[in-house]
């Protein structure tokens, strides 16, 4: 298993430094990371070393650069360097401190009308710089919509876009979740343009509105189909309270064909725009419902036909009754010979269907039940309740009474037999979302998980940072996974205690029992018992991190008095004569 935290403290060309993981995807991992030149934080998507050499991932890789380079908006990631060199493909970009969409939709559920308003307004914003520029984003969905403290977003990962150029990627090199939002023909691997991401936005709207997916099957594979097939329920039979203006954004931007959906974000932005601005508001339909009409005319011409019939046919008719007549007559009289002379007739009987269900199924079972006049077709399903080997379904059901012909036509018996439990390779899944990781087990893999949070230093809050057992390890449906779940940098506070009076060696005591540390100690007269702290350079009872240095101010009695002699005074001497 491949582990991204030996990239922690490495400094790439020199220039950016490596500080902790926050987050893995299907082909990147993303660093924060310090730009020693710029001076500034920044995001460092690099792709995995074990795809790094594959043309494809690279290509996707250059289509992101490309994409985000030309275009220059606020709701879209910046890009500020791109490294292409060696064994360590990298692109640098603005560093955004927020959280996904997806994560923050898990969190609330359904939203309010405003702050649905406020979140694609901006969307569209950014998409409609987007379409200007010839460049369809293609993968539009919660994980790669970015929710900021100040409350704007910005939408990443271009990785699959549309460029003038016509230069993007195939549909079938989605990412799994986009099965979610995927517009019907990309999943029906039909040529798709810019209006594939107003149907994307349309299916998030929806998840917005309702708190539910507008298509949630058992597998990616059939939940997109969905979106090719099916129509969603509409969001006001799920949520009442659901403005019908916002109803027809989302059912509006959702249409099957891409004709009939809004043909511009600008378009799908002013109707929301409006709705902003009157709830109320219910909007004239793009284009009328497709009704098929029946024409009066050919109405009319065939009651007339009718009357026709009616009136010119009656010869006809009584020809055809007669004919039909004399062919009842004749298979009457030859379906009579045949009871009567036919010689194979006794070996016809009505067979009452065994039960099966609950027995093993085994090699030789099938000539045996051939010699009981069955011919048995037999199925294999994944059963993690029954052993390998049990028959758990049978077509046709036991204590049916079928007609069977011994040795020329038996009965068609299906049997569905258990392969047991299913057993697989646990998917990688390390620094991506505990939740979408949970969702995924539980949902795809009927796995059951458990989750176990700590605190990890280089691993980002709500980040998976590893599991019992590991990913690439073989597990069967109905297992326990247990997911460890990051909790961020485990911050511990102190309150600083009030030193002053403490001899030095109290004091330094005193430090380290409450998860501090000694810094600088200086020594000054004063007035105070000498060896004492006078001074210290937290204030006390105040609230610091562990490990915090507190410098002192350690007495050194008054100060010294230093006596001095009196000053010595000469006598003079009288002038001579002195007699």
């Amino acid at each position: 298993m491949e582990s991204y935290e030996r990239y922690v403290g490495t400094t790439l060309d020199g220039r950016y430094n490596i500080e902790k993981v926050v987050g893995v995807g299907g082909m990147a991992v993303v660093f924060r990371g310090y730009d020693k030149v710029a001076h500034r934080p920044v995001a460092i998507k690099m792709l995995q070393d074990h795809i790094a050499k594959d043309d494809d991932a690279v290509k996707r890789f250059i289509n992101e650069s490309k994409a985000v380079a030309m275009l220059s908006h606020p709701n879209i990631v910046s890009i500020y360097d791109v490294s292409m060199r060696g064994q360590q493909k990298y692109i640098v970009m603005e560093y955004l401190e927020g959280i996904t969409l997806r994560s923050y939709m898990s969190k609330t559920g359904a939203m309010s009308t405003q702050e649905i308003v406020g979140i694609m307004g901006q969307i569209l914003k950014a998409l409609i710089h987007a379409h200007e520029r010839g460049i369809a984003h293609r993968d539009i969905k919660p994980q790669n919509i970015m929710l900021l403290p100040d409350g704007s977003i910005k939408v990443t990962d271009f990785g699959i876009a549309q460029l003038p150029q016509g230069e993007s990627l195939a549909t079938s090199e989605l990412a799994v979740g986009t099965a979610y939002y995927i517009s019907p023909e990309q999943a029906s691997g039909q040529k798709s343009d810019y209006r594939a991401d107003i149907y994307s936005a349309g299916a998030m709207l929806y998840e917005m509105a309702t708190g539910v997916l507008p298509f949630n099957a058992k597998t990616p594979l059939e939940t997109a189909m969905l979106h090719v097939t099916s129509t969603p329920v509409m969001p006001r039979e799920i949520k009442r309270d659901i403005p019908r203006g916002l109803e027809q954004i989302i059912m509006t931007a959702m249409e099957k064909s891409p004709s009939r959906r809004f043909q511009s974000a600008e378009q799908m932005y002013r109707w929301l725009e409006t709705l902003g601005r009157d709830p109320s508001a219910v909007f004239k339909p793009l284009l009328p419902p497709i009704v098929e009409k029946k024409s009066k005319k050919k109405k009319h011409h065939r009651k007339k036909q009718k009357n026709y019939l009616g009136a010119s046919m009656l010869p006809i008719i009584l020809g055809v009754a007669f004919a039909f007549l004399f062919a009842c007559i004749i298979s009457a009289y030859y379906l009579w010979t045949y009871v009567l002379f036919n010689d194979d007739l006794d070996k016809s009987y009505v067979m009452t269907v065994d039960n099966f269900i609950g027995t093993s199924y085994y090699v030789g079972l099938e000539d045996e039940l051939s010699a009981k006049d069955y011919r048995v077709e037999v199925e294999y399903v994944y059963n993690s309740e029954l052993p390998m080997g049990t028959i758990f379904e049978q077509e046709p059901a036991a204590g049916e009474r079928r007609r069977v012909e011994s040795g020329k036509r038996p009965l068609q018996l299906h049997l569905t037999v258990s392969r047991g439990t299913e057993t697989f390779v646990l998917p990688e899944f390390l620094m991506q979302d505990y939740r979408t990781v949970e969702d995924t087990l539980t949902k795809m893999y009927g796995l059951r998980v458990q989750i176990v949070d700590d605190f990890n230093t280089a691993v980002a809050t709500g980040l998976v940072y590893g599991s019992d057992p590991t990913s690439g390890s073989t597990v069967s449906s109905g297992d326990t996974v247990t997911l460890y779940v990051s909790k961020g940098t485990n911050i511990k506070t102190h309150s600083v205690p009030d030193f002053t009076g403490m001899t030095e060696r109290t004091a330094r005591v005193a430090v380290e029992e409450n998860g501090l540390k000694v810094g600088n100690v200086t020594y000054e007269y004063s007035s105070s018992a000498e060896g004492t702290v006078i001074r210290q350079s937290r204030v006390a009872f105040t609230t610091v991190t562990e490990g915090t240095a507190v410098d002192f101010v350690v007495s050194l009695g008054p100060e010294p008095v230093v006596e001095t002699e009196p000053p010595v005074t000469e006598t003079p001497i009288p002038e001579w004569p002195w007699f």
